[in-house]
């Protein structure tokens, strides 16, 4: 039997092999894998490796095994007030944003002539640096006392600077403001029309239509807060008494004051599993309190 011939496969010319979908992806997906393994995964393996360190910056890295784990734990006095302070900061200060940013967006759902001005001047203060400014406000001798006739030293008193931290967090709710605006604006009208006919009242209808879509700004405003840092690294150093020492100034310190780079990376690394452990907690439970419309 005669072979069959074969025509010989054609050589693709540069802008053929460029014209093709996947090529055409890769590129345009280029630049961000490339920035995300040099700025995001590279430097998270290398802390990693540095968690099992004494490394100074100095001196090259010499490896101790689990040292800085177990000093963190068991024989750092500083460790567990941060990290008190930092649940104190997130347990209080996310579900007050929460509210204030679903309330205000609530009130803005509407459109109106002003509407797009309104969502300015609330987005306003969550883009522009206020911390100087806060804490001028909230000096001894600042507008705050000024306002209402005080004489309170808001940042010199364990039971108060903390909580001038938390009203900062609370005041600038203008992101997660505006995802709670495009959230409600994407909840279908038959919901609520559903629900009516069902003979849900406001209340009903609010938990549970409206609420579920916190999820999403739940986590993000979780996140946030345990990296929270530059209020407590410019406004109050720490101060009084390590009460608003916030755990990224902390491993700041260690890290770069202290010069101790491999403890540094070990805090970083506790408490990307907490964070890891609460999220993961989060996204397990949300089938009970989260409505998706492609699940029914």
């Amino acid at each position: 039997m005669s072979k069959e011939k074969t025509s010989p496969k054609r050589k693709r010319t540069l802008g053929q092999w460029l014209d093709s979908p996947n090529v055409s992806g890769y590129v345009f997906v280029g630049p961000f894998i490339i920035g995300f393994l040099a700025f995001m995964m590279v430097p998270m393996l290398l802390s990693f490796a540095f968690s099992f360190t004494r490394y100074n910056i100095l001196q090259s890295p010499t490896f101790i095994g689990l040292e800085n784990y177990i000093t963190m734990f068991t024989d750092d006095p500083k460790f567990w007030k941060v990290f008190g302070v930092t649940m104190y900061y997130v347990v209080f200060s996310v579900p007050l944003r929460l509210i204030m940013a679903l309330i205000v967006a609530m009130l803005l759902v509407k459109s109106t002539k002003l509407s797009g001005f309104y969502r300015a001047v609330y987005y306003l203060p969550s883009i522009i640096a206020v911390a100087i400014l806060w804490k001028r406000m909230f000096a001894s001798d600042g507008v705050i006392n000024g306002l209402f006739g005080l004489d309170i030293a808001w940042l010199g008193r364990s039971d108060t600077a903390i909580w001038t931290l938390i009203i900062l967090a609370v005041w600038q709710f203008g992101s997660s403001m505006l995802i709670f605006l495009s959230g409600l604006k994407q909840i279908p009208v038959s919901l609520y029309e559903a629900a009516t006919m069902d003979g849900a009242g406001g209340v009903h209808k609010f938990f549970k239509i409206t609420l579920p879509m916190i999820f999403f700004n739940l986590i993000n405003q979780l996140i946030n807060g345990f990296m929270a840092f530059t209020q407590s690294y410019i406004i109050t150093q720490g101060k009084p008494r390590d009460t608003t020492l916030f755990y990224t100034v902390y491993m700041y310190q260690n890290a770069f004051t202290y010069n101790k780079l491999g403890y540094g990376c070990a805090l970083a690394w506790f408490m990307i599993l907490v964070v890891g452990i609460l999220t993961l907690i989060l996204f397990k439970t949300q089938n009970k309190w989260v409505y998706y419309e492609s699940e029914g």
